[in-house]
């Protein structure tokens, strides 16, 4: 290959590069998040709305890069290859089907089936990692609420065990996304944020 067909093939590639990464609000351990998906998704849990501003976009993105990196911790334990998550699935994926409205040649039909795949290893991960560690710990439950007993107006440790157990799931998920933000790349196209947001 000619040096400047070399170099012709390199502006190529940057520029495909370029141009798909432009179409994507960030990309996390590598893996994009398109502008579509997440628009998809901030519509849906925000009543069909869909003008919001920059900060609004940016800190719905924030949330949503945490979900994201609780689904690559899953997966990572291969809890993806877990014979129940995968009967849940296409389980899920045959009632889908039958539904007139959304089939494999709707529009919003692989949103859906990626949402539900991810939102099902995200509770199965939460629940290994933060539900189960808060409900069984009982001396870190009792060391939390020593620690903070004046926040919990008086009452026993027995009648402020659910707000102690609540304290308990938010320390070990700050905790979490902390260790799984060092651990995974993250990156975010604020330019692409940008158009998106409507003042």
């Amino acid at each position: 290959m000619s040096f400047v067909r070399k170099v012709c093939c390199i502006f190529i590639s940057c520029f495909i590069a370029h141009v798909a990464f432009a179409q994507n609000v960030a990309s996390v351990n590598g893996k994009s998040i398109s502008s579509k998906e997440f628009m998809w998704v901030y519509k849906k849990n925000h009543g069909g709305l869909t003008n919001a501003t920059y900060q609004e976009l940016s800190n719905y993105l924030d949330l949503y890069i945490n979900f994201k990196l609780k689904v690559i911790d899953a997966k990572a334990v291969n809890l993806d290859a877990d014979t129940a998550y995968k009967k849940e699935i296409n389980g899920y994926e045959s009632a889908l089907k039958k539904q007139k409205k959304t089939s494999p040649k709707n529009v919003d039909y692989d949103f859906i089936m990626n949402e539900y795949r991810e939102g099902v290893l995200m509770f199965n991960i939460s629940e290994r990692k933060i539900w189960s560690k808060s409900q069984e710990n009982e001396s870190e439950l009792h060391n939390l609420y020593t620690k903070n007993k004046s926040q919990y107006a008086g009452k026993s440790y027995e009648e402020a065990r659910g707000d102690v157990i609540a304290s308990y799931q938010d320390e070990l998920e700050t905790a979490w996304i902390k260790t799984l933000r060092n651990k995974y790349s993250v990156k975010i196209n604020q330019d692409e944020l940008r158009k998106l947001a409507k003042p």
